[in-house]
C-alpha cells in the first residue's frame, strides 16, 4: 500500500507499506530519504501523536492515506497521562481501554437519552468488528460518518473525519481531547490542542469531513450528514418498519428513525405538494416525518438524498418560497414563475421582460388570471382550499422507530444505581466489589445486595 507523507508540513511523498508496518518503521523509512536520525520522528495522524509499536492497521490508515511527520518539535505537549485518565465525556476509562482513534469516533452513539444526567461508566453496545444491518452498500463495516461527495461520487457515502490546525491548516494538530459531540466538530473553537508545527503556535483544533470511498486530497472535503448513521441499535424505520442501515434519526424529542429510502420518498412526496416548511433562519426544510414539533432538519445537505434533478426541484421552490415570504409573487404562465416584489397594494402585475427573465404576462395578484377589472372570479376560491394531508405514518411503527428506546432499555438491563448518588453504572465483568467512579462519591457497595461493601458480601458471594 501507499501513504503520502507531509514531512514538516512541506509537500508530500509516498512511501510504499504494508499494512502490517510498524510506525517505526515508517519513521525509518522517512528518516533514511530525508538523512535523519528516526528517533528524532513525530508520526501524527488524525489528531494524535502515534506510538512506534502501532502498526498501519491499528491507527486507521487506509491507502493512500496522508499523515504528517515532524523532525523534533520544541513543544511541550499534553502530557499522555492526562489524555488517557479522562474519556471524552469527562468519565474515567475503563482500564485496559486505549484511547479512541479519531477515525473510529462515533458521535452517534450516546446510549443515553436526551433528559438524563448521564452514566458513572460509558455504555458502549456498539461492537465496530461486527457486519451491521443488510444495507445497499456492500461494506460490512461499521461507518461512524456518512457525508454527501459532491466531487466524485454524488451521493451519500461513509466519510472520514480529519482535524487539522486553525492556524497554518496543517495535520500535526495533536488534540488535548477527542470530540464527544457533533457540536465539538461543527462548532468553531470548542477543542483545543497543540499545533506541532516548528513555526506554528497554533492552539484550535479546526476539523473537517472527507468522502470514506475513495483517495481523497487536502482539498477534496465533504459536507457532513450528522443525522444519518450506522443502524447499529437494529431500529426498525418509521414508514417501512424493516430494519435497514444507514438510517437517518431526526432530531425530535423522541429521535424516529427513517431509512434513506423512505426518506427519499417522504421528502419527494412532500416537494410536490409544496409543504415543505420555509424557516427564516433554517431554509426550505422539513420536520419529523411523525409531525414531532421542533424536529426541522437543520443541515440542508440532507436532501442531497434526493438526487440532483430532486434537489435542484427543492432549491426552485425554496426560493420561490422565499419570495413569497418576502410578499413577492409568482409568475403564473407555465414554463415562467419567476419571482416578483411589486409593491404591497398593487393589483395589476406585469411579469417584465426587460429583466431577461419575465415573459410579459400582465394578471390580478389575487387570482393569478389575465388582469381584468371588478372582482376575482369565484369559481378558484375553493381550489387548494383541501387541508393538506400529511405524510401519514402508522402509530404503532412510530414507537417501534424510536432511536433512544434501544438505549433505555440498555440502561435498565446493564446498569444499576449507585447506593448513594443513584448513578447508573454498568458492571463489564468482574467481581460484585463495585466502587462508584464518579468522584464526589467513590462509594463502595455491592452488585449483588446493593448495600455498603462489607464482610458477609465478601464471604457469600464476592465472586457470584
Amino acid at each position: 500500500m501507499i501513504v503520502f507523507v507531509r514531512f514538516n508540513s512541506s509537500h508530500g511523498f509516498p512511501v510504499e507499506v504494508d499494512s502490517d508496518t510498524s510506525i517505526f518503521q515508517l519513521k525509518e523509512a522517512v528518516a533514511r530519504r530525508q538523512r535523519v536520525p528516526a528517533d528524532q520522528l513525530r508520526v501524527i495522524f488524525a489528531g494524535r501523536e502515534l506510538r512506534n509499536d502501532l502498526t498501519l492497521q491499528n491507527c486507521d490508515l487506509p491507502q493512500q492515506s496522508i499523515v504528517h511527520i515532524v523532525q523534533n518539535p520544541r513543544k511541550n505537549h499534553h502530557k499522555q497521562g492526562e489524555t488517557e485518565r479522562e474519556n471524552i465525556c469527562e468519565i474515567p476509562r475503563s482500564k485496559g481501554r486505549e484511547d479512541e482513534s479519531l477515525t473510529r469516533v462515533n458521535l452517534n452513539t450516546n446510549l443515553l437519552p436526551s433528559n438524563s444526567a448521564g452514566l458513572a461508566v460509558l455504555l458502549d453496545t456498539v461492537d465496530n468488528s461486527s457486519t451491521s444491518p443488510s444495507s445497499n452498500s456492500d461494506s460490512g463495516s461499521y461507518n461512524s460518518f456518512y457525508v454527501f461527495c459532491k466531487s466524485f461520487c454524488q451521493a451519500v457515502k461513509p466519510g472520514k473525519l480529519r482535524v487539522r490546525c486553525k492556524t497554518c491548516k496543517q495535520g500535526t494538530l495533536t488534540l488535548a481531547r477527542g470530540p464527544s459531540c457533533w457540536k465539538d466538530v461543527l462548532v468553531p473553537d470548542r477543542i483545543t490542542g497543540v499545533c506541532q508545527s516548528q513555526n506554528c503556535n497554533g492552539e484550535v483544533a479546526e476539523f473537517y469531513f472527507k468522502c470514506g470511498a475513495h483517495p481523497t486530497s487536502d482539498s477534496e472535503t465533504s459536507v457532513a450528514l450528522n443525522l444519518i448513521t450506522t443502524n447499529s441499535r437494529c431500529i426498525s424505520c418509521i414508514t417501512c418498519t424493516d430494519v435497514r442501515s444507514p438510517v437517518l434519526v431526526f432530531e425530535c424529542i423522541h429521535r424516529h428513525v427513517i431509512c434513506l429510502d423512505c426518506f427519499h420518498l417522504y421528502s419527494v412526496t412532500l416537494l410536490n405538494d409544496r409543504q415543505f416548511v420555509h424557516d427564516p433562519v433554517l431554509g426550505y426544510s422539513l420536520p419529523c416525518v411523525a409531525g414531532c414539533p421542533d424536529s426541522l432538519i437543520k443541515e440542508l445537505h440532507h436532501f442531497r438524498i434526493l438526487g440532483e434533478e430532486q434537489y435542484n426541484r427543492y432549491q426552485k421552490y425554496g426560493a420561490e418560497e422565499c419570495v413569497l415570504q418576502m410578499g413577492g409573487v409568482l409568475c403564473p404562465t407555465p414554463g415562467c414563475g419567476a419571482g416578483l416584489l411589486p409593491e404591497p397594494e398593487t393589483r395589476r402585475i406585469v411579469c417584465e421582460p426587460s429583466s431577461g427573465i419575465g415573459c410579459g404576462f400582465v394578471f390580478c395578484r389575487e387570482c393569478k388570471e389575465e388582469f381584468h377589472d371588478g372582482e376575482c372570479s369565484t369559481l378558484l376560491e375553493t381550489q387548494g382550499a383541501a387541508a393538506q394531508k400529511g405524510y401519514e405514518v402508522d402509530e404503532h411503527a412510530a414507537i417501534k422507530a424510536r432511536w433512544e428506546e434501544a438505549s433505555k432499555e440498555t440502561i435498565k438491563r446493564t446498569t444499576k444505581p449507585c447506593p448513594k448518588c443513584h448513578v447508573p453504572i454498568e458492571k463489564d465483568g468482574g467481581c460484585m466489589h463495585m466502587k462508584c467512579p464518579q468522584p464526589q462519591c467513590r462509594y463502595e457497595w455491592c452488585w449483588n445486595c446493593c448495600l455498603e461493601w462489607n464482610r458477609t458480601c465478601m464471604g457469600d458471594h464476592w465472586f457470584d
